[in-house]
Parts: structure tokens; sequence; C-alpha cells
């Protein structure tokens, strides 16, 4: 079997629910001339690229985003996972959106794949990225009549963060593949997931981050097959999507480890004690929640979480797993377009 070394994962679910499946739905009104209009955007030289300068406390600094798409009423900005991955792995919506009209972007936060990697430990701080965000929207010129954001794992906290306090400025928000509360999320897994695992292999794992020897090739030999196949994405580990591949292969793992920690497994960084559960309430503009059955997340947290929403709906992917947007692909999309469309079309 070919060796996957993805330095590590992505924290991060209407089945992806509603009880079944929600049925296809029509592309939105939008016709391809006008989809494809680039009529004054200051993009198209670089075919839909932009560099932002970002104010930080150590500096400016740029990050990397691309636009695919027209639509003056929707607009979803994808917030990766890690922290410290990359948008590639987002490269699947490529198959879904264009042809339901909607606008969105790529995204690579600050310290990851085209955007600039400082080394500075102190601007891995959740605060300051949901700055990063404030700014990158300014920037692509969104607002409360067209943004949507999506955030998947990782992304999922950034996005929980930045409607929190700048829930004004959004149309929708969709939180994919995270729990609202880190404890909650170590607790299952310490409670569920981990007591499914072979004793002598999780044994194993825990001696390998006892020694903090994270780099050592054995930890990912037993990590891959032995629980993110299971957990992160329910394929063979040799079939993985290239979109994904190369999502791991560019992990920052000075981003990851500090704040995440060493692995998917379990969290022990800076975001360790991180839970909004209760401030949930506070956030009434439309919320989708994905959640799949196989998760490293807990699926019935995050259907909880979508009832704690002003405006909350849950999608439940039975054959997912963290990456749902891959293993129950055709559940995933169809319940996230149909979300868009509800909301913009004043159904929701």
């Amino acid at each position: 079997m070919k060796r996957i070394t993805p330095a590590v994962v992505l924290l991060g679910i209407c089945v992806c629910a509603s009880a079944a499946p929600p049925a296809p739905t029509a592309p939105l009104p939008v016709s391809a001339t006008s989809y494809f209009d680039n009529t004054g955007r200051d993009d198209v030289l670089a075919g839909g690229v932009k560099l932002i300068q970002i104010s930080t406390p150590s500096g400016p600094f740029k990050v990397w985003t691309k636009r695919v798409g027209n639509n003056p009423r929707i607009k979803v900005l994808l917030l990766h996972g890690g922290p410290g991955a990359t948008h590639e792995y987002f490269e699947a919506f490529d198959s879904y959106f264009p042809n339901e009209g909607i606008e969105y972007y790529y995204y690579d936060q600050l310290g990851s794949a085209f955007s600039d990697q400082p080394k500075d430990p102190s601007l891995w701080d959740l605060p300051r990225f949901v700055e990063e965000v404030e700014q990158v929207r300014k920037a692509l010129h969104l607002d409360a009549g067209n943004f949507y954001l999506l955030g998947h794992s990782w992304g999922g906290i950034l996005a929980i963060e930045y409607a929190l306090k700048y829930q004004h400025n959004l149309k929708g928000l969709v939180i994919s593949n995270m729990m609202a509360s880190i404890p909650a999320y170590v607790e299952y897994a310490e409670k569920e997931l981990m007591p499914a695992m072979d004793p002598a292999v999780l044994a194993e794992i825990k001696a390998i981050e006892a020694k903090k020897d994270y780099d050592n090739p054995r930890y990912m030999e037993l990590l891959v097959p032995n629980y993110y196949a299971r957990h992160i994405l329910r394929m063979p580990p040799d079939q993985w999507p290239d979109p994904v591949n190369r999502a791991f292969a560019r992990l920052n793992k000075d981003v990851y480890i500090p704040m995440q920690g060493p692995s998917e497994m379990s969290a022990s960084g800076k975001l360790e004690h991180w839970d909004r559960l209760a401030d949930l309430g506070k956030i009434t503009v439309p919320t989708l929640t994905i959640g799949g059955q196989y998760d490293t997340m807990d699926p019935g947290h995050m259907e909880k979480m979508a009832g704690l929403f002003g405006k909350g709906r849950y999608l439940y992917c039975a054959k997912g797993s963290h990456m749902a947007l891959y293993d129950d692909q055709e559940t995933y999309f169809s319940g996230l377009v149909r979300f868009i469309k509800d909301v913009d079309q004043g159904r929701f």
C-alpha cells in the first residue's frame, strides 16, 4: 500500500440531515453568460486570484484567494481546516458549485500554502485569525446581501468566532464537521472512538505521543490505517483524492501542532479549552451544521448545535466521516446547495 504521510488532518456535520438525503436541486437562476462575466472585476488578469495584504500585530502579510464564478447574491468564502492546512481539499466544490451558479472563494489562511508563512508563533492566535477573515471579507467586497461563510473542521471554529463578532456581515453560515466544544470533542474521541481501536495499536500511538516523537514515520503508519481511514476519510489511503493528498502534504506543522496538537485523535494545543456551545444562541443568521456518522466529531453534538443557533438546520451524512465532502459527497453537496438556495430565496 502506498504510504501516506500527511502531517495531520483538520479539525471539524441536513443525512450529510435530514433523515433522508435531500432531492437534487435545480440550478440557480444564473445564466452561464452572467456566471462567467468578469466585467469590472480586478482579478481577471490572474484568473480570479487576488493576493490580499492584511495587517497583523507583527506587521503586514499577504494571503492568497481565488474567485470562481460570478453571482451578486451568493458568494461563499471557504475556510479550510488545520489550522495550517490548505484550500486544496475544497477543490471538490468545482464539481458542484459552478453548475448551481454559486460564486465561491478559495482562501489560504496566513501560514498556509500560497499565503505568507511567517515564523512568528504569536500570530497563531484565534482572535487574530478572526480579524484576518474580516480583512479578507472587506477586500473581496462581501456583505450581508451575499456573504456566506463556510468553515470546515478548524475552519468551523474560526467561522463560529467570526459570526459571534461580525454576524451583521453574513447572509448565511455553514459549520461543516466541527463541534462547538473542544473538550467535548476530546471526550468523544476518548470514550467512543479510541476504545474501538486495536489496544496494541492505540498503546503504541500513545507511547510515541508521550515521547513527542511526532516525526517518527511509525506514527502516521499507525494513525492513517487505524484512525484516519476510519474517521477522517473512509477510503483506502492509497485511493485518497489528489486534492486531499496535496493539502496534507502542505500542512504547516508550525501552525497545526501549537494550536491543535500532533494529530486528529485528540487536541492538546491552544484550542484545548475552546468551548462556544453556550454562545451559539447569539448567532441568529441562518446556519447549517454538517456532520458524518463516522466523523472524528460527534454527529449527535452537531445535531444539537443546529437546535441552539437562532436559525439552524442539520445535515447528516450517513456514510460520511470528517471529510464527508468526499466520502458522502452527493449527500453533502445536495444538502449544502439546498441550504444556500433556501436562504437566498427566503425559504429558510
